[in-house]
């Protein structure tokens, strides 16, 4: 049950991590092209549940083996392009996808810092961060959410659960999955 029930609705907007969220994440590692990607359990299903609930849907990702010359940007996009068709073929959405592939943590556009929420709202001027939730699998996740008044949801698909209450997390879920059935249970509650 969400601490703050809040009242999701088409007024608001859903920022998604990637790595761990959507995908499986290779902890030490990078996803460097379509082959290694592989949607988390129950994500398709998650994601098309949430298309119902938010008006905008944006992924926001740290893409370091971009910038790091692991793998090409060429090869990022089509990686982006293969998951939002998939996406969008089970019934859900990805508005746009914002990656930061810089290398240093000082870049405004990488994670805690908030530049790809700035470019989301620049494409979409309609997202008002404090109806916006942030759903990711790092604490520099929550922190990027925190930042702009967010309301944050971290899924420990590769941290053991944190003691809340906590500073940078509202609500904590094992899955993008089980937090989408939260909000149907909750909808129909």
């Amino acid at each position: 049950m969400s601490p703050f029930n809040i009242q999701i609705d088409k007024t608001w907007t859903l920022f998604l991590d990637r790595d761990g969220v959507i995908n499986v994440e290779t902890v030490g590692s990078y996803v460097v092209n379509w082959d290694e990607f592989q949607f988390c359990d129950g994500a398709l299903t998650a994601l098309k549940t949430l298309n119902e609930f938010f008006g905008r849907i944006v992924v926001v990702t740290n893409q370091r083996g971009v910038g790091k010359g692991i793998m090409s940007f060429d090869t990022l996009k089509e990686i982006n392009v293969n998951m939002t068709g998939a996406i969008a073929d089970a019934g859900g959405r990805i508005d746009s996808i914002y990656a930061c592939t810089a290398v240093s943590d000082n870049d405004q556009n990488r994670k805690p810092n908030v530049g790809m929420a700035f470019q989301a709202r620049e494409d979409y001027p309609e997202i008002d961060y404090r109806k916006s939730v942030m759903v990711g699998n790092s604490l520099s996740d929550m922190e990027f959410g925190k930042r702009l008044a967010m309301h944050t949801v971290f899924l420990t698909t590769k941290h053991e659960p944190f003691p809340m209450p906590h500073d940078l997390i509202d609500e904590q879920f094992p899955s993008l999955q089980a937090w989408a059935q939260s909000l149907t249970a909750e909808m129909v509650g």
